[in-house]
């Protein structure tokens, strides 16, 4: 990657920068907390986060050009089309300014970028998969029905896979629908998981693969006291608050949180000391939140402090030895 030998930046402190999703989503709002965070405990740079208000691919690339004048000491951005963004990840690779891919659920061929943060998300379906078999008597035979808030979004349609293939491992009898696009809109999408509940009232569950999903899925379960299991990916306090109730049996999340603030300490060594940046896919980890453990994370999504005292241990064990989470980009899922 251009950009990432040891020489220092002219800035001083440098200046790191970070290009979210939006503005406007929990998930994004803490990956980009998260970086500053990160950029915080590593000390001695300024940080320049940004955004578009809501998921516009175009835009990002206006912002990252924008942003590249500023933070020459490096920047991360999580794509929401990595394909939209790979030619101004280059040109800003091309300058010299170090550019790692956070989130999004792959790099994009030509945008040059060597390292990405992020989940093995075809795992993290797996995962959910997992929670609901825990639920599901083992030689299940009825319906379950999958929804994605944003298809083609890599990220996603990775999670809904691998859901959907560890659904089908474990119980063959099952017919498993989907995944089917749900809207990424938070009215359309309560409209569709309202309608889905209504054609298949004798689903034994219904799953999403998003954030949306999770928030109107614990709303439409207690709406209509169903007796299907919902679950989906979320740790927006609505989702956390329909599995505090059991409108949800379980909310796997990404730790948006954890991997901001690993790209943010990374890119802070690298720009105030010449620390080297790893290459490739470094993995970051998932959580399930269960009824079990579901106090103990509203507790830690209260506030920063909570969030980056519960972070703290992954961060450091990612940043301290990168290599034994890291694998080749030609493999993220």
């Amino acid at each position: 990657m251009s950009g990432c030998g040891g020489a220092k930046t002219s800035d001083d402190p440098p200046t790191i920068g970070f290009v979210s999703q939006n503005t406007s989503r929990d998930f994004s709002r803490e990956m980009s907390e998260g970086f500053r965070a990160g950029a915080a405990i590593a000390g001695g740079v300024k940080t320049e986060v940004t955004g578009p208000d809501t998921h516009d691919g175009l835009k990002q690339a206006e912002l990252l050009r924008d942003l590249a004048t500023k933070a020459k000491g490096g920047i991360g951005l999580s794509a929401v089309a990595p394909e939209l963004v790979a030619e101004p990840m280059a040109q800003v690779i091309e300058q010299g300014i170090p550019l790692i891919a956070v989130g999004g659920g792959q790099v994009a061929p030509g945008s040059g970028v060597r390292l990405l943060i992020e989940n093995d998300n075809y795992e993290l379906g797996r995962m959910l998969a997992d929670a609901a078999a825990e639920k599901l008597p083992p030689d299940s035979a009825g319906k379950v029905v999958i929804g994605s808030n944003s298809p083609a979004m890599p990220a996603l349609d990775q999670r809904a896979a691998g859901l959907r293939a560890r659904l089908v491992e474990r119980f063959p009898k099952l017919q498993v629908i989907g995944p089917l696009d749900t809207g990424r809109d938070l009215p359309a999408n309560l409209a569709t998981w309202q309608r889905l509940a209504d054609a298949n009232p004798d689903a034994l569950a219904l799953l999403g693969a998003g954030d949306v999903d999770a928030i109107n899925l614990a709303a439409v379960h207690a709406e209509k006291n169903a007796r299907w299991l919902a679950a989906a990916f979320s740790l927006d306090m609505k989702a956390l608050q329909g599995v505090k109730d059991g409108h949800l049996f379980a909310s796997v999340s990404a730790e948006h949180f954890l991997k901001g603030a690993v790209a943010g300490w990374l890119l802070a060594e690298h720009a105030k000391n010449g620390r080297a940046l790893p290459e490739g896919w470094l993995v970051a980890p998932g959580l399930v939140v269960r009824e079990s453990n579901v106090d103990e994370i509203i507790h830690r999504q209260a506030g920063e402090t909570n969030r980056l005292e519960a972070a703290r241990p992954h961060i450091d064990a990612l940043t301290a030895e990168p290599a034994k989470n890291l694998r080749p980009l030609d493999q993220v899922r």
